[in-house]
């Protein structure tokens, strides 16, 4: 079912923040299990432990594929699950494209790199876009629940809002 633009608002600093935190929790304790699983006990008291090629897969290889994964099938995470966000591309209300996505991802750079000031730019943007956001062509929204600066797309959406 399609949302009307007035139906929607963009999801502030602060829900996307208790998002982003549910995120890192959920990924931490899935990797550390994994990490477990892979090296046994070892884990805990062997730092030779952390060099391991599972060690560098689970690390820098599971987060990015269970994101991306996440956004390419859901439009969100397990954290903007949970504080009912989702993204949806900022000309069209539409589900982004995967190449939107991996942008935003790999935007993420770009964001935190100068004191995380693309993060803190959605406390002062109009349409509470980080710079990754602003960089993919996407917006981060969620059902009105009070009054709030509603959603505006340049072109109407046809599809739905997952």
């Amino acid at each position: 079912m399609a949302h009307p633009e007035s139906e929607l608002i963009y999801a502030g600093f602060w829900r996307r923040v208790g998002a982003y935190f549910l995120d890192t929790v959920l990924i931490a304790v899935l990797s550390f299990a994994l990490l477990l699983m892979a090296y046994g006990l070892s884990y805990m008291d062997d730092p030779n432990a952390y060099w391991g090629p599972m060690q560098a897969l689970i690390s820098y290889g599971l987060p990015p594929a269970l994101i991306l994964s996440f956004w390419i099938q859901k439009s969100k995470t397990p954290g903007k699950m949970a504080v009912a966000a989702t993204i949806v591309d900022a000309q069209t209300g539409a589900k982004p494209s995967t190449k939107q996505f991996v942008i935003r991802y790999v935007s993420y750079i770009v964001s935190a790199l100068p004191l995380c000031l693309g993060f803190l730019w959605i406390v002062f943007d109009s349409r509470k876009q980080g710079w990754h956001d602003k960089l993919a062509g996407t917006v981060v929204v969620q059902r009105k629940a009070g009054s709030s600066e509603p959603v505006r797309f340049d072109t109407p959406m046809t599809g739905p809002v997952a």
